[in-house]
């Protein structure tokens, strides 16, 4: 008696009837920013680690342990297989929401430079912000593909992505993160536009956030004072531009070549913890316009491998899912180098694979682990 085929086994053998290696080109691009970024978190905070720790290792070796989780969670995750991503998206979608609202609460959530961004565990803690994001992604990809067919209908293409989203962007707005919050908004804009939506709602959409950005700027003034430091850097050069002029000021000192790594003058204490958001500026110094650039090809062979995995792949769910994961990584790079060469008001955004931080960078190592797993049924 011959089995009748179930719909997961018709799924596998049409839409993926066989895995390839992941693709090459993706994984040397965020080998080669990965390396890059060891050398310049420990040329960056060495002195810095020195001052304040009395250990100038200290920011390179939680580093490196971070780099060892990073990685292995994305070779990992770059197994994983397509339906596993599908019915992980509601449960994570739920069990975030909880997490960032767990955040808010005294005594579970930690507060940093003003902040209550993590959640600790002891001497360990970590950032839900940073995971939500490929949260959001999962679920937006999920239902986009549900819905492809509807998605020109405002009730169905927008208003659900638009709720569900809008409150992971409250939660994570009143930490406050603001530079996370306009990454998710602007991944939804992009995701839903891709995935089928009028432009014409994506516009009002657009629109409708004007009073909230109005009433960000009122709530809390110091971002005002940001937009301020972004128009006139060098009248508040001394005051709320400091970081930016500083940048401004090792990019120049770079020029074309670099003054040489490990000659950065601006790592002395000029350039506030250089190791973070601002490593860009460090790397415009050193190695010049050319190491400025290497940084800007590699995201650039990153997003174009990740883009391809997404229009190639023949399931909806999965091609919205890379094109999804691979946007947040170069809007987040997009946003970072804006910020660092002054073409953008300041905000606390890391730089994906090079800047220092636990939480961003294992997030991003998953993105990336989930676009290898994706690429391994496009060849």
């Amino acid at each position: 008696m011959t089995a009748v085929p179930t719909l997961s086994s018709l799924r596998q053998r049409v839409i993926m009837p066989r895995r390839h290696r992941p693709d090459l080109w993706l994984l040397m691009a965020t080998a080669g920013l990965v390396a890059l970024g060891i050398v310049m978190i420990f040329n960056a905070s060495y002195f810095y680690a020195q001052d304040r720790y009395g250990d100038p290792f200290t920011f390179i070796r939680k580093h490196l342990v971070y780099l060892s989780i990073g990685v292995t969670v994305m070779v990992a995750v770059s197994r994983v297989r397509l339906e596993w991503f599908e019915r992980a998206a509601r449960p994570l979608l739920l069990a975030f929401l909880a997490l960032l609202a767990l955040v808010l609460v005294p005594g579970i959530g930690v507060v940093h430079g003003g902040a209550r961004r993590w959640i600790g565990f002891g001497p360990l803690s970590f950032q839900p912000s940073e995971f939500a994001k490929t949260v959001v992604i999962l679920y937006l990809a999920h239902s986009i593909a549900r819905k492809r067919e509807h998605m020109a209908q405002f009730s169905v293409g927008v208003l659900p992505h638009l709720i569900v989203v809008g409150l992971f962007v409250l939660l994570i707005g009143v930490q406050p993160d603001f530079g996370t919050a306009v990454i998710l908004v602007s991944v939804l804009v992009f995701m839903l536009y891709g995935g089928g939506a009028r432009l014409t709602h994506l516009v009002g959409l657009m629109l409708a956030t004007l009073p909230v950005i109005a009433f960000a700027l009122v709530h809390w003034p110091y971002r005002w004072k940001r937009i301020l430091a972004f128009l006139e850097p060098m009248r508040y050069s001394q005051d709320i531009a400091f970081q930016l002029v500083q940048s401004l000021i090792a990019f120049g000192s770079g020029g074309l070549t670099g003054i040489g790594l490990g000659e950065s003058k601006q790592k002395m204490f000029f350039l506030p913890e250089a190791h973070t958001d601002f490593i860009f500026a460090l790397i415009g110094e050193e190695l010049g316009l050319w190491g400025a650039l290497l940084v800007l090809v590699l995201f650039g062979i990153l997003g174009m491998r990740g883009f391809r995995v997404a229009s190639r792949h023949p399931d909806p769910f999965a091609s919205a899912l890379a094109f999804g994961l691979t946007l947040v990584i170069l809007l987040e790079a997009v946003v970072n180098v804006g910020v660092v060469v002054g073409l953008l008001p300041t905000k606390g955004l890391a730089l994906p694979f090079l800047s220092y931080g636990g939480s961003a960078l294992i997030g991003t190592l998953l993105q990336v682990g989930m676009l290898a797993a994706l690429s391994r049924m496009t060849g």
